[in-house]
């Protein structure tokens, strides 16, 4: 039989192992046959999450220009560079006319410039592009074969042929090796939101539980009606953008400049919450200049090394997160001395110095900052950044609407105000950080959440519909510390806050505006659930264990099993991204590099390639 490889995911992840696959097999494959099946009902490229077949008001959060699937010379790889066009890159080519895309996107990749959000159809047609060019580029004796299926069981022995069986076939698929690139899944929901769906359903009340707002029928809430929802992320700008534009809403320009919505009448009114109380900050509007913070310097490769040797492991907040925050302190006033020397006072050098002598949050390091950086507001401080709702109390919730307009505004005022520049070092530094969190294994969900909030909020036009929203009274703001509790007396939700205290907002429809968790434990999906009862490993938040090297997964003993491999955001090895940013050393790139390498190997060593042949693609 001819060697073969299932990859069950053929979304952005399982794109770009095939391009590491293709970039690779020259040197260590050469053009021996193989069979690579590509299984996910889902069309390859896009996947599931950037499918094409979704709401054409829905973004991307990244700029088209901070956007791409090619590694370049910054990625730590032993694989060759096969370079490639950025998104903002690529619509240019389709502007050029050297690329083509359907014409009902060409209006859209026509008006994208290297700052502006691309439509998520865009990003699925650079996506399905991508994946064209990764197929073309594999050896002559590589064929392609796809599998509009879902895959749900793998089995075959260790040291033996797996088997891949998928939904609705009676014969598995026969691989010398399986990867999972799954991406994100759909999980059930905890304890707390099975009771609050339970209550919904006895009083028939509207209840969304974690999900993936694209595929979330919202036609169950009634125009003009209040609707409680927790989560102020990405995925409640989603559920803002469809209840709004989506329901025949538009904007204008008021006498200010500032957009205006005009309701359709079809809107019900959002009453949204979440722990800090604020939308994620606005993604950065301005480009880097001058000299870049030399980055990792407080939490690199050694650090986690010594992480890693402790005998005892580690504790990430006790352990790790000291030496992030002096990290990314030291990225903020590097950048703060070399672009902003009018706002310090002492020489660079020696602040340096004696910043890296002080110990992670000490009052040593706190008094050094505070003689030098003499405008508290220069000053980085990560807990009121993750807090900035604590002790802020409101006397309504009329005052509160206010008050947060004004943050907000303040928030879009600073993220495109280049005086700002140390916010912009501080999200270089937490893609280094997260580059190297990689070996850690799980760490718990806080940091993601975290990183999110500060580096991966919506585009600044989102953050100023959304306060259009809030001056027509579509969109009313809870405020920090949201609870939501069922009340069976009045047979509906209440909310209330740490914010306004005393105020409680009745609702009979309830959005959880967050996506599911990441987990083995608690996934829907058959395939994942069956290979943790056969014995794969989980972590402690319930990640897939997987070998930090090349994503082999790994058994309760902790033995890497040869045969089978993960990458993606179920593994404890997630990075934050299938793309990246061009230019960042991304973990995903260095990750699908050191896993394509090991298949290849392996195929090289055990599957005993037969002569070259050329099967039709």
């Amino acid at each position: 039989m001819r060697p073969a490889v299932v990859l069950v995911g053929a979304g952005p992840r399982g794109t770009g192992l095939v391009e590491r696959i293709a970039a690779n097999a020259p040197e260590l494959y050469g053009d021996a046959p193989l069979d690579l099946h590509l299984v996910d009902p889902y069309p390859p490229g896009g996947g599931r999450i950037w499918r094409r077949d979704q709401s054409p008001l829905l973004w991307m959060n990244s700029t088209a220009e901070d956007v791409t699937m090619f590694t370049d010379a910054s990625v730590e790889q032993l694989g060759p560079v096969r370079t490639g066009p950025t998104l903002a890159e690529w619509a240019a080519q389709v502007r050029a006319g050297t690329v083509s895309v359907p014409g009902e996107l060409a209006e859209a990749v026509r008006g994208l410039g290297p700052q502006g959000f691309a439509g998520r159809q865009v990003q699925s047609a650079y996506l399905e592009w991508v994946y064209e060019q990764a197929v073309a580029a594999l050896p002559p004796g590589v064929a392609v074969h796809q599998h509009r299926r879902r895959a749900v069981r793998i089995t075959g022995p260790q040291r033996g042929r797996q088997q891949v069986w998928l939904e609705g076939s009676s014969t598995p698929l026969a691989a010398d090796l399986v990867v999972l690139t799954l991406g994100h899944l759909d999980a059930q929901p905890p304890p707390e939101q099975r009771a609050l769906a339970a209550f919904a359903a006895r009083h028939h009340l509207s209840y969304l539980p974690s999900g993936f707002t694209a595929d979330t029928d919202l036609d169950g809430l009634v125009p003009g009606e209040p609707v409680l929802v927790r989560g102020f992320g990405l995925a409640f700008v989603d559920l803002m953008v469809l209840l709004t534009e989506g329901r025949g809403g538009s904007y204008g320009t008021g006498p200010d400049g500032a957009p205006v919505y005009r309701p359709s009448g079809k809107e019900p009114a959002l009453y949204v919450g979440s722990r800090r109380g604020v939308p994620y900050h606005s993604k950065i509007g301005y480009t880097w200049q001058g000299e870049r913070p030399p980055l990792p310097r407080f939490f690199g490769p050694a650090q986690v090394d010594e992480l890693l040797a402790r005998p005892g492991g580690f504790d990430f907040r006790r352990d790790a997160w000291p030496l992030i925050d002096k990290e990314l302190g030291f990225a903020h006033y590097h950048r703060l001395f070399t672009a902003h020397p009018e706002r310090v006072r002492a020489d660079r050098a020696a602040f340096e110095e004696k910043y890296a002598a002080a110990g992670p949050l000490s009052a040593e390091l706190r008094t050094l900052i505070a003689a030098a950086v003499p405008d508290p507001a220069d000053r980085l401080d990560l807990d009121a950044l993750d807090r900035p709702l604590a002790g802020v109390r409101h006397p309504g919730a009329d005052s509160l609407q206010s008050g947060l307009r004004g943050y907000i505004e303040a928030d879009l005022a600073r993220r495109h105000d280049p005086a700002h520049s140390p916010d912009l070092a501080v999200f270089l530094a937490l893609l280094s950080v997260y580059g190297q969190l990689v070996r850690l294994g799980d760490h718990g969900p806080w940091w993601h959440g975290f990183f999110s909030y500060l580096a991966s909020g919506p585009p600044g036009p989102r953050l100023r519909q959304l306060l259009a929203l809030s001056r027509a009274g579509v969109v009313r703001f809870l405020g920090a510390g949201t609870t939501v509790t069922a009340d069976p007396e009045r047979r509906a939700f209440l909310a209330t806050s740490d914010t306004v205290p005393g105020v409680r907002v009745e609702a009979r429809a309830l959005v959880e505006a967050r996506l599911p968790q990441p987990t083995v434990t608690e996934t829907k999906d058959d395939l994942l659930r069956r290979l943790h009862d056969d014995g794969a490993a989980s972590t402690g938040s319930g990640l897939l264990a997987v070998d930090p090297r090349d994503g082999r997964v790994l058994d309760r003993a902790g033995r890497p099993h040869p045969r089978r491999f993960a990458l993606g955001p179920h593994t404890d090895a997630r990075a934050s991204g299938a793309f990246a940013r061009p230019r960042t050393n991304a973990p995903a790139f260095r990750q699908n590099d050191a896993t394509a390498r090991a298949l290849l190997r392996f195929l090289r060593e055990h599957a005993a390639p037969e002569p070259a042949r050329r099967p039709p693609r």
